[in-house]
């Protein structure tokens, strides 16, 4: 796009790019070397993308995107210190980004490991710890409201790190009101490669 798409337009970027990957029939844009040269004095990416550090969340891939597309941020677990508040921040006030992700999966080792956690009250050598203690509130805010599946869990969890942004950056949530950016929640399903969509916050 020569001109900065809007929120809504970005997200429906990114989705058919997700939808182009689920039915096998990905475009691979900007991947060649003329997209190389010409993202190499600046970037102006469309999208930012925080997610799980999990191997098989690729953005790139699962979005079907290329160069200087999304602005990628990932930690295990999605968790969120101020070093993810300020790069998302960066992308959203410097590089003008209209969307940010947080993007969830099933399957995710650190709320799994958060449970076991909680259940058997093991602890957890090293910075793991850090980590499970990030997404204890997440898990304890589902077991309140009698959430018992992975799945249920986990997209708990995701709707708990949008508000988190959203709640702890004044910039975001500035943004936000003024309709110059958009906060989504995605759970991607590791077996079929679909994103879907668990809360919005500045979606029309």
């Amino acid at each position: 796009m020569s001109d900065a798409p809007t929120p809504s337009e970005a997200f429906d970027l990114l989705l058919a790019g997700n939808r182009r990957f689920v039915a096998g029939t990905p475009e691979h844009p900007n991947q060649d070397a003329v997209r190389r040269t010409a993202t190499a004095p600046e970037q102006s990416p469309f999208a930012v993308l925080f997610g799980c550090s999990d191997s098989r969340l690729a953005a790139e891939i699962i979005f079907d995107r290329g160069l200087g597309d999304l602005f990628v941020v990932r930690t295990a677990g999605h968790v969120a210190g101020s070093e993810v508040l300020g790069s998302i921040e960066y992308a959203v006030s410097i590089l003008d980004c209209p969307l940010v992700v947080v993007l969830g999966h099933d399957s995710c080792g650190a709320v799994a490991a958060t449970r076991e956690a909680l259940k058997d009250g093991l602890g957890t050598n090293g910075f793991v710890r850090d980590v499970i203690e990030r997404v204890t509130p997440s898990v304890l805010a589902a077991r309140a409201a009698g959430l018992t599946s992975n799945d249920d869990i986990i997209d708990e969890h995701i709707r708990h790190t949008v508000d988190l942004l959203v709640d702890r950056s004044r910039l975001l949530s500035e943004q936000i009101d003024a309709g110059k950016t958009a906060v989504v929640g995605l759970s991607y399903h590791l077996s079929d490669g679909n994103a879907r969509v668990v809360t919005t916050r500045g979606l029309g």
